[in-house]
């Protein structure tokens, strides 16, 4: 509240005294002001009137101090409505009336620029309206005419920092020389006008939000100024006021320092190594640590930008695809925004302008994207249709051992041979074919099937021994091996030789791991296609993975790692000392020759995915990613091999090219690890590891090109247990391609072909020629009896697909624990077969999950983006798995249950994406009336089942919402083409759980193969026959795994803001209303300067500044120098 000038006054009588003086006025543009009758116009428009038109002193500084009283009373509501009164143009007009005379009373110009500066900081328009009334160039004026006059200048100050909310105002001071005569009023470190200082560096940030205010600054040398009065401040701060100058001169650096020139100038005049040093003493003192954080952030951002060390920014992968030119794509390709965050299938946050509203859009069935007469090809992925269960007749055993292994040889004659599904004429359609090529294909793999032989388990082989030199002739001797092959007898020598290393370790050791065969996964991985033509195993891959015993709790975040890390990446830049930056691995260099004291890196083998490691010291690595097959980005799945270590001694990883903006690595996620040492010693763990970790934004850029990429550094620190061991390190568990078909064998092993119907064949083959398999499971009737037969042939049909994204490698896990379920004499399992024919498909991307992609198939698109209209050629997996769809509608089998199942790398727990008309329409705020819309609720059966059967599973993170962006992905587009009810998207967190028994803990393989199982019980509540299957005894096992969690909320983003900034581009916050209000309060109540002598006569005595000292004329003409 001010007290200048103050008198006894009443607010009525104040009105009254000023109805009678009011008179019309006319605002700049034209508006005419509140001239209303008293009879229909509201005091506060009577007030602003009079205020416009007002001839004394006295009356003025009375509805200033009525505004003021209703200011500092009221809410933002309350001053938002005064603003909308036309409070600020009446506030404009008295400052151009008085301050346009020649000799200016303050006593009415100091209250009005405070209650300006007040308002004006609220009303978005006050730099316009001042450009407008001619009041910005009047405000500077009076700067310059006051400069030695501490309180004026201050008030004039916090005006002209309000009225550079607008870029225009901003521009207009600037060119009128603005800049500099404010920058002459920011001195060197002093006690005297603190607040006066404060201001003016405020309104010098407050001028720098224009790119010409920015260059000017530039171009006359003001950065190094700026950087000078910093370090003379910091080195001085001990008091809060001080330090609230530091914090200012902060906003000024980051506002000049959003443009390259600006970061040039603060890095040349060696910026960055001023504010690390000032970082260090703001560290050991408690007093200064509000500075630490804006600093590390302006020195964030002015780290050079450095250029990954690559040949190019696209993939070391590529791969000829049908149709398209083999060439390098052009280097400025944009990225796609829509799947880049579209993480993990379906969005972090729905937006309200996504969701559809097209009410035809959501409930009309598109026309199928192909002629009926396609589909009946589709009918051999039914054998349960066509099968008649001869042998159930026979009861003989070997009968039907021989049926099963008949059945089963013939499936594996087709995935040997590859069988193609050639396109037939030009109608688009597919069928079966016996490839004329396939005798020749399979010749071709032989020496590709003796050349894997001969160099798996390499790694293996180096742990048998911790002598570096044996561990190059035995690599040395596997390579001239594999180029030596010139006939089958070598071959069959060397496969021999080496076959007899790996049984007799077999034989040591032996296979420990359920469903899992080292020679049988030995068998399939050399039938796998790659495009590198990997010839290496990975030993976690062979050896198999057995879950932890206990849970893994996440890793504890320790305090400020994020920013300690900037501080030794900063160093790189300073402290040259130490720094090796020497590559140690590349992808695209096999003859590349590894320091022999640092660690050793490999990742040319199927799902790896490291394409250079640099060391940067002497135990800190950088690790560069490959993007995509044909593609320029998506990189996050990292696998890869690394020995050479010392025990016990802390190394450095950071993945620097990352792409997306946040991770779960922030919230406790840890990589994973493979002990070779540990597995041989019977503990075949993939382990949840790795300390100091932290994700944030880093100052790398993509090697060629115009991309406007952003790269985000994964680090964290792991200390190996052994020496000279062999690990591997990754994203999460991974699960090979490979893997999946040697399961899918011992699981057809593994069944009782009198009750289960397990049948595995070959969907059609990918780009590269991978079969992509797809499995029937079913119970076999119990006799050939027409009515057990008829109950065979209407059972309702689930399908269940995964694995997309290769690099949501828990999707498979998830599958993994279904199949097996699905498999076993479990009662619950017994009772579904019985009910539902499943159809399962188990890795729909296969060459991405063998090449180590992230999200893309080898055509660098994203599969769950094709759905809509897939491409038979370059998305064969998802337009034949859309046909064997169609084919089931056509036949009136439309499937009762669709999920697929994915990853998510940004959110915690498990939970279900759906589709719902009226839960998108309410959701979107559409106006359709969805009260005569008839939707069937069961789509939420089955997430609420799962809430109550799951541990992991969050009934309150699902959503039933459906995006336009999300148009084409398999949810949507079976939910609307297919019109099944219940299509799913299932997303698997890479982390762990925030609620119910597993809060507080990573997950596992364990618990997503138990998530596998769960999703399976929660169908029974899908059943048309509830009470034929929930028998007592399925009744008391259903009971017993029941659990009592309450789910999460977390409907849009389940994680709160990180504790420190990711981001760096951010300015250095600004000065808030209420800060500015408490500076102009401070001010205006506190003793100023005795300048009696200096004001014309009958003006009241201004009083001493806020820093209770007097200004001497010494220190006043330093610190307020004539303006020029």
């Amino acid at each position: 509240m001010f007290g200048y000038g103050r008198s006894n006054f009443t607010w009525n009588g104040t009105l009254r005294e000023l109805e009678g003086r009011r008179a019309p006025c006319i605002t700049e543009r034209g508006r005419p002001s509140m001239t209303a009758s008293p009879s229909s116009s509201s005091g506060l428009e009577v007030l602003l009137s009079s205020l416009q038109n007002a001839g004394d002193v006295e009356s003025t500084i009375n509805i200033i101090n009525v505004l003021d009283e209703l200011l500092s009373a009221g809410t933002d509501r309350r001053i938002h409505y005064m603003i909308s009164k036309g409070c600020s143009e009446a506030l404009l007009t008295a400052l151009v009336n008085t301050g346009r005379s020649f000799s200016p009373n303050f006593n009415v110009l100091l209250p009005l620029l405070h209650l300006l500066a007040k308002i004006g900081h609220r009303d978005r328009r006050i730099g316009v309206k001042a450009e407008d009334a001619g009041a910005a160039l009047l405000t500077l004026n009076l700067l310059r005419q006051n400069i030695k006059y501490a309180r004026r200048a201050a008030a004039c100050l916090w005006v002209i920092q309000v009225f550079s909310s607008s870029v225009s105002t901003a521009n207009l001071i600037g060119e009128n020389h603005g800049l500099e005569t404010i920058y002459r009023l920011i001195p060197h470190f002093t006690t005297e006008n603190l607040h006066t200082i404060k201001a003016a560096i405020d309104a010098f940030a407050a001028l720098l939000c224009t790119r010409a205010n920015v260059c000017s600054v530039v171009s006359k040398g003001y950065v190094s100024g700026l950087l000078r009065l910093y370090e003379d401040w910091h080195a001085k701060a001990i008091q809060h006021a001080a330090v609230a100058i530091c914090h200012s001169l902060l906003r000024c650096l980051h506002k000049v320092t959003h443009s390259t020139a600006g970061r040039q100038a603060l890095v040349s005049q060696g910026g960055i190594r001023l504010l690390y040093g000032a970082t260090q003493t703001c560290l050991l003192s408690k007093g200064l640590e509000s500075l630490v954080e804006p600093t590390v952030q302006l020195m964030r951002k002015c780290l050079t930008k450095t250029p990954l060390p690559l040949t190019s920014d696209w993939s070391a992968y590529s791969f000829p695809v049908p149709g398209r030119a083999h060439a390098v794509p052009a280097m400025d390709v944009q990225p796609d925004e829509n799947s880049d965050e579209s993480d993990d299938n379906e969005a972090e946050a729905v937006f309200d302008d996504d969701l559809e509203t097209d009410l035809n859009k959501l409930r009309l069935r598109p026309d199928p994207d192909r002629p009926k007469e396609l589909l009946p090809q589709y009918s051999r992925l039914c054998p349960e249709l066509s099968q008649d269960f001869q042998e159930l007749c026979l009861c003989s055993e070997p009968e039907e051992s021989s049926a099963a292994s008949s059945s089963s040889s013939d499936e594996d004659a087709v995935l040997v041979s590859g069988l193609q599904l050639q396109r037939s004429g030009t109608d688009g359609g597919w069928s079966e074919s016996s490839n004329s090529s396939s005798a020749s294909d399979t010749v071709g793999h032989a020496p590709a099937a003796a050349h894997l032989e001969a160099r798996d388990f390499h790694s293996h082989r180096s742990i048998l021994t911790t002598s570096s030199s044996f561990r190059t002739q035995v690599r040395d001797a596997s390579d001239d091996a594999c180029r030596g092959q010139s006939g089958e007898d070598e071959q069959d020598v060397d496969a021999s030789n080496h076959r007899s290393m790996i049984d007799r370790l077999l034989e040591k050791h032996g296979p420990c791991i359920p469903h899992h065969d080292p020679k049988m996964y030995r068998a399939a991985a050399a039938t796998t296609k790659s495009i590198p033509g990997f010839s290496v195993l990975a030993f976690p891959d062979v050896w198999g993975h057995l879950p932890m015993p206990g849970h893994e709790p996440m890793a504890p975040r320790k305090p400020n790692v994020q920013r300690q890390k900037v501080f030794e990446d900063a160093q790189r830049f300073l402290i040259t000392d130490g720094i090796i930056n020497q590559v140690v691995f590349d992808l695209e260099d096999s003859s590349l020759q590894c320091p022999s004291d640092s660690l050793r890196f490999f990742s040319k083998f199927e799902c790896g995915n490291l394409r250079k490691a640099v060391q940067v010291r002497r135990c800190e690595y950088d690790l560069i990613l490959n993007a995509d097959a044909n593609s320029s980005q998506h990189t996050q799945w990292f696998y890869f091999e690394v020995s050479n270590m010392v025990a016990e001694v802390p190394y450095r990883f950071n993945v620097i090219n990352c792409e997306k903006s946040n991770s779960q690595f922030n919230y406790g996620m840890q990589p994973v690890l493979y002990s070779v040492r540990e597995a041989l010693e019977g503990r075949p763990h993939w382990v949840r590891t790795g300390t100091e970790i932290c994700y944030f934004r880093n100052h790398f850029c993509p090697a060629r090109g115009r991309r406007k990429t952003t790269f985000y550094t994964l680090t964290f620190t792991i200390t190996f247990k052994h020496n000279e061991d062999v690990c591997y390190l990754a994203y999460h568990y991974p699960y090979t391609y490979s893997a999946l078909k040697a399961h899918l064998k011992v699981l057809q092993k593994s069944v009782d072909p009198a009750t289960v119907f397990f049948q595995q064949q070959v969907l059609c083959c990918t780009l590269a020629g991978n079969p992509c398999p797809v499995v029937t499971i079913t119970a076999c009737p119990a006799s050939r009896a027409w009515k057990d037969m008829h109950q065979l042939r209407n059972r309702p049909c689930i399908m269940l697909t995964g694995r997309v994204h290769p690099g949501e490698s828990n999707a498979s896990w998830v599958m993994k624990g279904t199949l097996e379920f699905l498999c076993s004499s479990d009662p619950v399992a017994q009772s579904l077969r019985e009910a539902f024919v499943f159809k399962l498909i188990p890795m729909l991307n296969p060459d991405g999950v063998v090449n180590g992609t992230n999200r893309c198939d080898l055509s660098g698109e994203d599969l769950n983006r094709q759905w809509s209209k897939p491409d038979p050629v370059l998305s064969p997996t998802i337009y034949h798995t859309k046909g064997l769809l169609y084919y089931l509608s056509s036949i009136g089998r439309t499937p009762l249950v669709f999920c697929d199942y994915h990853g998510h790398s940004r959110k915690k727990n498990v939970f279900l994406y759906g589709c719902s008309v009226k839960e998108t329409l309410w959701q979107s705020g559409s106006a359709v009336n969805t009260v005569g819309l008839k939707e069937d609720p069961g789509y939420r059966t089955i997430p609420k089942t799962l809430d109550r059967l799951a541990p992991a599973f969050s009934f309150n993170s699902c959503n039933y919402l459906v995006e336009k962006s999300r148009s084409a992905t398999a949810r949507v587009v079976v939910w609307r083409e297919m019109g099944v009810l219940r299509s799913y998207t299932m997303e698997s967190t890479h982390n762990g759980c925030d609620q119910g028994i597993y809060k507080g803990l990573q997950t596992g393989t364990r618990e997503l193969q138990e998530m596998g199982v769960k999703f399976c019980h929660s169908l029974l509540s899908v059943t048309k026959d509830v009470k034929s299957l929930y028998s007592q005894r399925l009744i008391s096992h259903m009971d017993n795994n029941v659990v009592d969690h309450k789910s999460h909320n977390c409907f849009e983003d389940d994680e709160p803001p990180c504790v420190e900034e990711i981001e760096y581009s951010a300015d250095c916050p600004g000065l808030s209303a209420a800060d500015l209000d408490s500076d102009v309060n401070a001010h205006t109540t506190a003793a100023d300067e005795d300048e009696e002598g200096d004001e014309g006569p009958g003006e009241a005595k201004l009083r001493r500044g806020s820093v209770g000292q007097s200004l001497q004329s010494s220190t006043r003409g330093r610190l307020f120098p004539p303006a020029m």
